[in-house]
Parts: structure tokens; sequence; C-alpha cells
């Protein structure tokens, strides 16, 4: 849904009042989270959509990258999953299906856990994703609301997905275009969570839906901050801006856009119309948004290319004057 649109609807809904509820729904945060005791923290969320490529164990690897991805926002390690599918009566043989849900069994034996159950429905599109569950100390969370004026920004994978597979989907690239962007899809945030954590960020989220931009905006939000962004610092794929510029954005990424400009982030003049649209690429299975001291900024991008999250970047700051400024 539209951000602006959801946040209406999340407007309407009553607040929850419970103690051991660590993390709602208020901050916009990746997941929810819930203390069992003093110790050990239930750490939940839930993702799925249409189908974004067309080899159907290709879609189900990146649909379940997509919904592990919150859990290792979060700072988590992820425990159990349970699939969620939708698939047409008749029209489609019933083993594209099999195929979907053997990717996304693939990928989550990679995060080292297991689908333990599902549910499915009868629907015109294919769809698919997971609910996953993971653990957490409660003390050691990974919010989107505890970032810090003067913390550095690191973003873990290039932007541009929602971009290169509306371009597949018109004919206007092949395969063999799309190949980076869905290798970057399938990659799990895993490695770059552990590395995350271990450094000690103060706040982060991941980059899907909404965008950098949007969800950038989330995180300054709810940590009550602003943010400076060095546009030509943020890691692109190479001919999102071109596929850009011949209309393949999506109108997801149309939409973050005009939210964005709303809620009034501001862009210097030398940033081009690509450039704003790959900025609010709505996404699927980006990376991780890492807030952090600036003094250990340098650390953590030599562990995340230790770790192979090579196209790591340092991409801005925070601010404590709100709003986001794109230069």
């Amino acid at each position: 849904m539209d951000a602006r649109v959801l946040a209406h609807v999340m407007r309407g809904l009553p607040p929850i009042d419970d103690a051991d509820v660590l993390v709602g729904t208020n901050t916009a945060d990746d997941a929810g989270v819930y203390r069992l005791s003093a110790d050990l923290a239930l750490v939940q969320s839930v993702d799925f959509f249409t189908a974004i490529v067309d080899d159907p164990r290709t879609f189900g690897r990146i649909a379940a990258a997509n919904a592990l991805s919150d859990i290792y926002a979060m700072g988590a390690r992820p425990l159990s999953a349970l699939a969620i599918a939708a698939f047409p009566a008749e029209g489609l043989d019933i083993g594209v299906l099999v195929e979907i849900l053997k990717g996304g069994i693939e990928k989550a034996h990679e995060a080292g856990i297991h689908v333990i159950g599902g549910h499915t429905l009868k629907d015109a599109e294919p769809k698919y994703g997971l609910a996953v569950t993971g653990v957490a100390h409660p003390d050691r969370i990974v919010r989107n609301s505890t970032a810090r004026p003067g913390d550095a920004l690191i973003l873990t994978k290039p932007l541009g997905p929602g971009i290169l597979t509306t371009a597949r989907r018109r004919d206007v690239i092949d395969e063999a275009a799309l190949g980076e962007a869905v290798y970057s899809m399938e990659t799990l945030n895993r490695a770059a969570a552990e590395a995350m954590t271990e450094i000690g960020a103060d706040a982060a989220t991941d980059v899907t839906g909404f965008g950098l931009l949007g969800h950038l905006g989330e995180l300054a939000s709810a940590s009550r901050v602003g943010a400076e962004i060095n546009a030509q610092a943020v890691p692109v794929f190479e001919r999102a801006l071109e596929l850009a510029t011949d209309g393949c954005a999506p109108g997801g990424t149309q939409d973050n856009l005009e939210a964005a400009e709303a809620a009034g982030v501001t862009f210097d003049a030398a940033v081009s119309a690509q450039l704003r649209l790959v900025l609010c690429d709505a996404q699927t299975s980006g990376g991780l948004l890492i807030a952090l001291p600036e003094s250990k900024a340098a650390g953590l991008l030599a562990r995340l290319q230790a770790a192979g999250v090579r196209q790591a970047a340092l991409i801005g700051r925070l601010t404590a004057q709100l709003g986001i400024a794109v230069r």
C-alpha cells in the first residue's frame, strides 16, 4: 500500500497497552517484539507479494529472503517460518507452486531454519511469502527509533531492483541484465546483521517497498532526528538510472517519491529526476540501512567487506535538525 494510505489506516487502530510488547506498530518498525522473559523476546514479521521474476523457484527464494530481512533488521536470529501462498484454481500447473515453495524452503534452510507450516488460498495471481519468528535478548533489539544525531548511515545493498524487475516484465531488458539484481535480492541480510550487532549499531531498518527515502523517513521520524544524504555515494545498480529515464520505474516508486516530497524531503538541484526515483525505488529484499556512531563506521564497513557484503557504502549522516536533505 501507499505509505500515506497505510499511515492513515494505522492511525485508526487502537493503541497497544501490553508492557511486554517492546516494539509494536507505533514506530513503523520492521517487526514486532514480545518479551517472554528477562532474557528472551520473540521477534515476528510477515511479508508476501506477487511474483517479480519469471522463474518460480527464484521467486520463492527472493520472497523468503525478503521476509527474513525484517528479523535480521531487528538484530534477531530467525527461529522458524510459516508459508503464505495464493495460487489460481486453474490455468497454471500446480508444479509451479511446488517450485515456489521449494525456493522458499531452500532460502529458509540457508538461514538455518525450517518452514514448519503455512496457509494457502485460491487467487487469480500467484503470491508467496513467509511469516517469520525470531528470537533476541530484549536488551539487544535493534530498533528504528533509537538513532542519534551525528550517527553515520551505511547502506548494505544497491538500489534499483524494483526498476530492473519492472523493465524485465516490460521486456525492456533480458534475463541476463536482471541477473545482478536477482542475486542481490536472493542474498540474505544475515552477514550484514551479524556485523551490525557485533560492532554495536544505534538503529537499523531494511530497505524494501517504501524505498530508501521512505524507510529512512520512518527511522528519522521514530528517532526524532533529521538526515543528510550524499546521493552520489548511494550504491545503485548500473542500469537503474538509465531505465528510470525510460519510464520503467514501478508505480510504487512514483508513489514513494510523491510521499517523500509531501513529507518535506528536499533535493539539491544537482540530484537528477532519475536519481530521485532510484532513491525512492519500491524494491524487494533490499539491504540494511544502519545508523551507528561515526567512530564505528569504518570498522563496520571493514567487517562487511570481510563478510562478503562488498557493495556497502557510507551514504550520509543523521542530524539534530529535523527533515531529510538529499545533496
